[in-house]
């Protein structure tokens, strides 16, 4: 019996843990998760190099929505806000909006919708210009040190935090 009740508090503890259940989402002043930016249209942006800013992101409207996460998407077209739907999970970007080498430094602070990579097909935000650059002297080695620390982190509330040097806007039409 001993060996039935570990095994089943295993099981449940492994499936609390498990990846796919979601923190909070990090969520600014406009509302919106990623500051009402489309979350899609960066799988079409040019990807710049590294040490070079990113392209700019693509503002969402506010008239095309939809919810994932405890959180409103906006998106540029109904044909990205339907692949959102169809995928949530893929286009999300990863560690719930929040700065991916915040999260690599074992904290929750603010993505910045504007300072963004998509490696291995994953979407990863930076909370500055400054983040970025330490970010990017090893990006490899700053994912795996933040899916270490994520598990332990994910469940704290999201950020709090307004993202330095940026001007969000809500999503246009708002």
């Amino acid at each position: 019996m001993k060996r039935f009740l570990f095994a089943a508090a295993t099981a449940l503890s492994v499936a609390m843990a498990a990846p796919g259940i979601a923190g909070e989402q990090y969520v600014d002043g406009t509302g919106y998760a990623v500051s009402g930016y489309d979350v899609v249209a960066y799988r079409s942006l040019a990807a710049q190099p590294v040490g070079t800013p990113q392209t700019g992101a693509v503002p969402g409207k506010a008239s095309i929505t939809a919810e994932y996460n405890g959180a409103t998407w906006a998106f540029a077209s109904e044909e990205n806000r339907d692949k959102f739907l169809e995928d949530p999970a893929y286009y999300a970007p990863q560690y719930d909006g929040h700065c991916a080498y915040g999260v690599s430094k074992g904290g929750k602070v603010p993505g910045n919708p504007n300072l963004w990579r998509i490696v291995d097909d994953k979407l990863y935000l930076n909370i500055t210009d400054v983040v970025v650059g330490f970010w990017e002297e090893d990006i490899p080695g700053h994912i795996t040190l933040a899916e270490g620390n994520w598990p332990k982190i994910e469940p704290d509330a999201a950020s709090d935090r307004v993202i330095p040097k940026f001007t969000s806007a809500a999503p246009e039409g708002s």
